[in-house]
């Protein structure tokens, strides 16, 4: 398989269509996050989607990991795509744009219909300059982005799903059907019926937020009814958080905060069975 290394999401979207399975999209915040995002991708031979969220950007500037990212996409021996996550703001996006991500998504579920319809539009257009990809969100995916606020789930519409694709000409969209951000107290109940009507209605590639806590089977479900990027990032900071815990109780000299070789080993081993049993079945 030829690998071209960064590349737009629109492109891994297309090739995970024809293959029928979703792509990976790991939210990172580190650099010890994209290294490890990275090589489980390469060790797996698997294309992935490096993404970082608007509200992480507080700690983790995005001037200082867009770069980064960008780097270890371009370094990779693997496809990877580049994407800001719930861009809340138009000047974000184009800040991401300007760096040289190859995707962005502007997150307009909380305005109405008509308002998140001419933004997400206007980005497409202002987006179509740097040949980079657009999602946008429908409806109310529940939770939080782990510095947020919380919000309570509201199901994605069909019918202005139908609408806002065609006026908008998204690339992807993020759908709601009973996920959400942040860890699920049980197994949450996803309203396949209501994916499977946008399904039917929509032809453009569907994604999923919220994947930490999905059973195998569900991911599986969802990806036959039309999702095609799924994204994981509760799963990759717990993991990381709860490796540094054992590091502190278990070591007595300082720790070195950006390379513990256990840890890294167990964070790319976390992420290598998210993509092998959950998601990119080649």
């Amino acid at each position: 398989m030829l690998f071209l290394s960064l590349v737009a999401m629109k492109e891994l979207l297309a090739r995970a269509e024809e293959k029928g399975v979703a792509i990976g999209a790991f939210s990172v915040g580190n650099m010890e996050m994209v290294m490890g995002a990275v090589k489980a991708a390469e060790e797996l031979e698997t294309p992935i989607i490096l993404q970082i969220a608007e509200v992480r950007l507080k700690s983790s500037p995005l001037e200082l990991m867009g770069p980064m990212m960008l780097a270890a996409a371009e370094n990779a021996s693997v496809d990877i795509a580049v994407h800001l996550d719930h861009g809340l703001n138009v000047e974000t996006v184009e800040q991401a744009l300007d760096i040289g991500f190859t995707s962005v998504m502007l997150d307009g579920s909380l305005l109405p219909l008509e308002e998140n319809i001419k933004t997400v539009k206007g980005v497409v257009e202002t987006a179509k300059e740097y040949g980079a990809t657009v999602e946008a969100e429908l409806g109310v995916v529940g939770g939080n982005e782990g510095e947020g606020k919380s919000h309570k789930i509201l199901c994605t519409n069909p019918d202005d799903a139908k609408r806002f694709c065609d006026e908008t000409g998204v690339d992807a969209l993020a759908v709601a059907i009973g996920n959400a951000h942040g860890n699920y107290p049980v197994l949450p109940e996803l309203r396949f019926d209501v994916l499977e009507e946008i399904h039917k209605k929509v032809n453009t590639p569907l994604v999923l937020h919220g994947g930490t806590g999905i059973s195998d089977e569900q991911f599986q479900r969802a990806i036959s009814l039309g999702v095609r990027k799924i994204n994981i990032a509760t799963a990759s900071f717990d993991s990381l958080a709860a490796m540094q815990r054992l590091i502190v109780i278990t070591r007595k000299k300082p720790i070195i905060l950006n390379s513990p070789p256990v840890r890294l080993r167990e964070f790319i081993k976390m992420l290598k069975d998210i993509l092998k049993f959950s998601i990119w079945n080649n």
